[in-house]
Parts: structure tokens; C-alpha cells; sequence
């Protein structure tokens, strides 16, 4: 019975040590630099990605138009 309680309380405090760590690092992410600030940035550039890729259709497609009959 002695032994049972001793593994137990240990098992508690690993338990708690690692959750410790856990949240060290969560907290760690959560900072600037972090994991928002890099989202933020791929965000950023995707949509200047979409607008460039935009932009660049539209110009082919006034190109081909200038070329092409208008009664197709």
C-alpha cells in the first residue's frame, strides 16, 4: 500500500513538471515573433501573391484580346 502511494505522488509531479513546460513553451509561442506574427506574415503575403497573380491575368488577357477577332 506504501509503495502504491509513493508511485503515485511521483506520476503527480512529472505530470506536473511536463504541463509546466507546456505551458512555458505555449506562452513562449504566444509572444511577438511568435506564431501570430508569422500567420500574420503569410497572410500578408499570400494576398500580395493573389493580387500580383491578378494582375498579371488581367494583362494576358488584354494582350490576347488585342490579337484576337472579337466575333469568336
Amino acid at each position: 500500500m506504501k509503495g502504491q502511494r509513493g508511485i503515485t505522488l511521483i506520476a503527480l509531479i512529472i505530470t506536473v513538471i511536463v504541463l509546466l513546460i507546456l505551458a512555458g513553451v505555449a506562452i513562449t509561442q504566444l509572444q511577438p515573433g511568435g506564431i501570430f506574427d508569422r500567420t500574420t506574415n503569410a497572410v500578408n503575403q499570400y494576398d500580395a501573391a493573389a493580387n500580383n497573380e491578378a494582375t498579371q491575368i488581367n494583362d494576358l488577357t488584354n494582350i490576347m484580346d488585342n490579337y484576337m477577332p472579337n466575333n469568336l
